[in-house]
C-alpha cells in the first residue's frame, strides 16, 4: 500500500511539477508578479497530494514566535518537504539557495524571477556581501526569509556542519533570527521514493538573542536542532 501512495505522489510530484514550470514560463513572460502566488498554490497541491496519497501530515507550532515583517527563518533541513512547506505558511517567503538551483531544467530559471535568492558558494566575500544587500532589501520589504544553515538535507539523528552565514546575515541586517526545527526526514527521507506516513512536526522556536557571536549563535542553533527536537 505504501509503495502505491508513493507512487502515485512522485508521478503527482514529477509531472506536477513539469507542467507548472511550463505554465510558470508563460506567467514569467506576462503576468511575473503571479509567479510567487502560483508556487505558493502548487505547493499546497503537493501537501495535500501527500496527505491523500502517503498519509503524511505536519503540525505546526510556535507561530506566536513569529514576529510580524522581515525576518530570518534558520530552518533545520531534513527533507525536500522543508522547501515545499513554507511556501504554505509564510505570506512572503524568500528562500536563501544554491545557485546551481537556477540551473535546473524547466523550473530553475523562474526562482529568481519569483524572487527568491541565489548563492553563489563559490564567490567569495564578494557573493556574501552580494547576499547581505538582496537580504536587506527582501527584509525591508517585509518578506520571510528562509535559510537553511546546515548547507544541505540532513538525516535525522545526524550532526550536520552548520554554515557561518546565518551569522553574517543576521550581523548585517539586525534582523531577528528564529530557529525552526523538524523531523521531516523521518517520514521523507532523502532521495527515498516511499515515503513513510506520520505527521511531520515543525517547531518555530522564539528568537535568538541579538547580537550573539558567531560560536554562540551556532551552538545555539545545533542545540535546538539536535539535542532538543527528538522524538
Amino acid at each position: 500500500m505504501f509503495l502505491i501512495g508513493s507512487t502515485l505522489f512522485n508521478l503527482t510530484l514529477f509531472g506536477g511539477a513539469a507542467i507548472a514550470g511550463l505554465y510558470g514560463h508563460w506567467l514569467r513572460r506576462s503576468a511575473p508578479d503571479r509567479l510567487l502566488g502560483f508556487g505558493q498554490g502548487w505547493a499546497r497541491l503537493m501537501l495535500g497530494a501527500l496527505r491523500a496519497f502517503c498519509g503524511v501530515g505536519f503540525v505546526l507550532r510556535g507561530r506566536e514566535n513569529l514576529p510580524p515583517g522581515g525576518v530570518i527563518l534558520a530552518a533545520q533541513h531534513q527533507s525536500a518537504f522543508d522547501t515545499l512547506v513554507w511556501l504554505t505558511l509564510l505570506d512572503r517567503p524568500c528562500y536563501i539557495l544554491k545557485q546551481e538551483l537556477t540551473r535546473l531544467p524547466i523550473f530553475g530559471s523562474l526562482l529568481l524571477p519569483a524572487g527568491q535568492i541565489a548563492l553563489d558558494r563559490a564567490g567569495g566575500s564578494a557573493a556574501l556581501r552580494h547576499l547581505v544587500k538582496q537580504v536587506s532589501e527582501a527584509l525591508a520589504a517585509g518578506k520571510q526569509i528562509i535559510i537553511f544553515p546546515e548547507g544541505t538535507r540532513v538525516a535525522p539523528g545526524v550532526r550536520g556542519a552548520l554554515q557561518p552565514g546565518i551569522v553574517a546575515l543576521a550581523r548585517a541586517t539586525g534582523a531577528a533570527v528564529v530557529p525552526v526545527s523538524t523531523d521531516s526526514g523521518r517520514y521523507w527521507a532523502r532521495n527515498a521514493f516511499r515515503k513513510r506516513p506520520g505527521v511531520i512536526d515543525i517547531t518555530i522556536h522564539p528568537a535568538l538573542p541579538v547580537g550573539l557571536g558567531r560560536q554562540a549563535m551556532l551552538d545555539a542553533l545545533a542545540h535546538i536542532y539536535y539535542d532538543t527536537h527528538t522524538k
